[in-house]
């Protein structure tokens, strides 16, 4: 259930509805838009009339949200989440498209990570991604350098003005990437790990969620639930792709329809991932275009400056040569959609003053 406050709802109006949908057993989120206030209740809507609580004053609207995954329907937010960073990043709406790059795997030294973060930087990317923790089918591969790995992507970070995201894996390890990351991203393998969700949302650090590879959107925007439901609405969605039926010439399937699918019933921010989505490092270009033209919010890219001797991942990779140059064609297409985006937001600056 929903209730949409007035334009002109008081905070003590507010307040009221909050106490009396709490006393009946629900959960309140507070979504306090540029207009108006939302409230979503989460519980048992057999224990409440909903005429009963649009006789409040202040209340404008009383709903009922037919999707399972309530805070993350577009039904209780209409308007789009956007997720800050404390270096002003944005991701969501009509923000500029972000770049997510850096290797699978965080391997070899520091000074090896911070050359890759220095080209990542110079073409213009926001986020140094890489794995500390690695999640891998078979024991006997490189799982990762651990909390050396996360020291490592921080100092390179600091030098190169970028943000950190990094996959954690254990819910006894929250509490340490929250000291290293600026994003903490749940893996495809563990979309639907829910103790890992709920402790992440407690975390309250942003989350970049991944879909796991043979979900579909409807558990994908459920996982996404377990976090919010958890007080944290700072939830970023990414589309890696999933697992197709024909493996010959990629090794997931790109569902670049999720991307306007997702946007449409949900609030909440999605990117791509095209290095997973493909498996092919001469597929990442036009799939992250194709990405970006669906409406996708950023993308995930995995670069490396040896992928062909990479610990992981070396064939969806590219090397630093390559990378500048499909940046440098991808930067033309974010500065595009960046200027409509401005465009648009004009428009309805414009809008809402009449």
């Amino acid at each position: 259930m929903i209730i949409i406050m007035e334009p002109k709802a008081t905070v003590e109006q507010i307040n009221a509805v909050k106490r009396y949908m709490e006393n009946k057993g629900f959960k309140i989120v507070l979504n306090h838009g540029d207009v108006m206030t939302v409230l979503a209740a989460i519980g048992d809507k057999r224990l409440i009339e909903p005429q009963s609580v649009a006789s409040f004053d202040g209340v404008r609207e009383v709903k009922l949200i037919q999707e399972p995954y309530k805070l993350a329907s577009r039904e209780s937010k209409e308007e789009d989440t956007v997720v800050e960073f404390k270096n002003g990043v944005k991701i969501g709406g009509l923000e500029r498209p972000v770049m997510m790059v850096g290797p699978c795997s965080v391997e070899k030294d520091f000074s090896w990570l911070l050359e890759v973060a220095t080209a990542a930087k110079e073409m213009g990317c926001e986020f140094l991604r890489g794995g500390a923790f690695k999640p891998r089918t078979s024991p006997y591969d490189f799982d990762g350098l651990g909390e050396k790995g996360l020291q490592y992507l921080k100092e390179a970070a600091e030098k190169t003005n970028m943000l950190v995201v990094s996959e954690v894996m254990d819910t006894a390890d929250v509490d340490m990437f929250c000291d290293y990351v600026d994003l903490i991203q749940i893996g495809a393998r563990n979309m639907q790990n829910f103790k890992l969700l709920k402790a992440v949302g407690k975390a309250g650090k942003p989350v970049l969620l991944k879909r796991g590879p043979a979900a579909t959107i409807r558990e994908f925007l459920l996982a996404a639930e377990h976090i919010m439901a958890n007080d944290n609405g700072n939830v970023i969605l990414c589309e890696r792709g999933v697992k197709g039926f024909d493996s010959t010439f990629t090794r997931n399937t790109l569902d670049i329809a999720a991307i306007p699918i997702i946007k449409k019933f949900s609030h909440l921010p999605v990117i791509a991932d095209p290095s997973h989505g493909t498996g092919r490092r001469y597929l990442i270009e036009p799939m992250s275009k194709a990405a970006l033209m669906a409406g996708a919010h950023g993308l995930m890219i995995e670069i490396h400056n040896d992928p062909d001797n990479a610990s992981s991942d070396g064939a969806q990779s590219l090397s630093l040569p390559m990378f500048k140059e499909v940046q440098r064609h991808l930067n033309k297409l974010i500065g595009r959609i960046d200027y409509d985006n401005k465009l648009e937001k004009a428009e309805r600056e414009k809008a809402a003053l009449k």
